[in-house]
Order: structure tokens, then sequence, then C-alpha cells
């Protein structure tokens, strides 16, 4: 890029913590970087913001760059994603457009500790007896056991994998089911195959830990949530698109399940007036499971030195 300075931005930085947790300095002289904490959610307003940017850095899939998108920002040369897997992006249009797309390394501990968080909150009712405390009430509710329960863990990878060895140290019973899971990946997951209907039928808490894709995408539908126990807990901190909204919704108005924890949702920020926010045995919580500090320190750290490396004209971390 030789000496031309160059204008960056930072999108989506909802804590303000972005310019702490890198040392954005080293990019001092080279570009003028502006950080973004507010969201856009329209289209003619986001590419009105970002039409003088060359370089956009993203976090996560929090901004969508479709090709209607990308191809009205002419400028843009350089996007750069936390992680290095984003849905959001078009990659075809951004390779046709000349846009180069890369990404970081993450950390991986994130979301099985928040689906732990969920689990323990709903069982034990936290949220519920902690602003009754607050409210000079004392004690409200039963809780749930673990020891002895069946953990049922809709997909058994990465993230998976580490709720299941949590779960087996809680004393539950860890079954485990995703569409291409074998009975021997399931015993090396420290848990044990059952199909789609059998895990849903007879576990106590269901933690859906899937990618997203064609063969995914709804995966949970109102048959699905029917077929659960009316006491059980469902959990989804992977991505909303697995799940039927609608259905869950229902089944949480109409107590067919004791309650959810939900992390991801069709439409983020979510919306004030959504019907989840109505439902009274719902855990909400804001997309957080990969929001932690050593998470976004990694997250920018390798954002800055991506974009060092492009101006130097040596190689970046490329998403294919």
């Amino acid at each position: 890029m030789g000496n031309e300075r160059i204008r960056i931005a930072v999108l989506d930085d909802y804590q303000n913590v972005a310019k702490d947790c890198a040392d954005w300095s080293l990019l001092s002289g080279r570009a003028d970087i502006d950080f973004y904490s507010d969201h856009i959610a329209g289209e003619s307003d986001l590419v009105a913001r970002l039409k003088p940017y060359d370089v956009i850095c993203a976090m996560r899939e929090r901004t969508p760059f479709n090709q209607a998108i990308l191809s009205k920002l002419d400028r843009l040369r350089l996007l750069v994603t936390t992680a290095m897997r984003n849905a959001a992006i078009d990659m075809e249009a951004a390779r046709s457009l000349g846009v180069t797309v890369c990404g970081t390394d993450a950390i991986h501990s994130g979301t099985p500790e928040l689906i732990w968080a969920h689990v323990l909150a709903l069982s034990r009712q936290i949220v519920t007896e902690a602003n009754a405390v607050m409210e000079g009430r004392w004690q409200e509710s039963l809780g749930v056991d673990l020891h002895g329960k069946t953990l049922g863990i809709i997909g058994l990878g990465r993230v998976g994998s580490r709720v299941a060895r949590i779960g087996a140290a809680f004393g539950m019973r860890v079954l485990a089911w995703s569409p291409n899971l074998t009975r021997a990946r399931a015993r090396e997951g420290m848990a044990e195959y059952r199909d789609k209907e059998a895990l849903l039928a007879s576990s106590d808490f269901i933690v859906l830990s899937l990618q997203l894709g064609d063969s995914t995408r709804g995966i949970i539908g109102a048959r699905d949530f029917s077929s659960m126990k009316r006491n059980a807990y469902f959990i989804n901190t992977s991505r909303a698109g697995l799940v039927d909204e609608d259905a869950l919704v229902d089944a949480l108005e109409a107590r067919k399940i004791a309650g959810a924890g939900l992390d991801v949702f069709e439409t983020e920020p979510l919306p004030g007036n959504h019907p989840l926010r109505a439902c009274s045995n719902v855990l909400l919580t804001p997309h957080i499971g990969y929001v932690t500090r050593n998470t976004y320190q990694l997250f920018y750290q390798h954002t800055v030195e991506n974009i060092l490396a492009w101006l130097s004209g040596e190689p970046v971390r490329i998403i294919n």
C-alpha cells in the first residue's frame, strides 16, 4: 500500500473496549481509525457510514456484508472479521470485487462456560431468586438437581464435547446426537449415542451445539418441542437459525417445556417488542458466548496484525 494513509472502521464495539484490547498505535501514521459502538441495521444507513473506509473490522456476524452492501463500498479493500468463519460475509461477492477477507484465531472456552451458566441458572432459578432477594422476598422456588439427570447434546463437536465432560462431572447421564455422529465418536466424547427422537424424549436438559448450514437450518421445530419432556430445559447458544423461533415461543408460552436459555436470536439486537421478552420461563443473554476479555484481546490483536501485514504486502489470515 506504500505510504498512503488509509481509513479504518471498527464496527459493533458494543462495550467500547476494542481500543483497549490491542495496540492500535502500531498503525499510527499509517491509518485513521474510527471505533463505533452502535449497531446500524438499515442497509442505506450502513453504506453511508462505511463508504469512506478502506478497511472494515467486523465483530463476528453482527453486521452482514452481502453483495448489495459490498458493491456499494467503493473504497473497501480489506475486510477483517474476528474468528475464521463468518456466514454474514458473501465471500464470492468479496472476491469478485477485489476485497480481501481475513480472520483471526479464537478462544473456544467461552461458549461452553456460558452454556453451563444457563443450565445452572435455569435449574436453580438464579435470576428469579436473586431478584426476589433484592426486592425483599425470600426463597420463592424449588431448584432442580443436576446429579442423576439426563443431559442431551445435539452436536458433539468442539463445544458439545466440552459440555459433555462437564455434565459427566456433575453426575449427569450424557446423551448425544447429530446428523453425522457415530456411536464410536459419541463414546469418545463421553456420551451415549441416541437418535434424535430418543434424545429429545428422555433428556432433562437439551443443549443445541451445531453449526448452521443448509442441512441443519430449522433442525429443531414444533414437533421436536412436543417430543420433549414438559419439565425439560432447552439451551441454544449456537445459531438462531437452527430453531423454528415461532415454535420455540409457542412451546414456552404453552409450557410445553419448562423453560429455555437463549443467547442467539434471528434478529440481533433483539427487538424490544419480541415475544420472547414476554416469556417468564426463558433466560435471555445478548449473544455473549464469545464475549470475554481474553477472546477480545486475541480478536483485536490479530486484527491489528492482519492490517499491518496487508499494508506491508505480507500474508494475512485468509478466509477461504
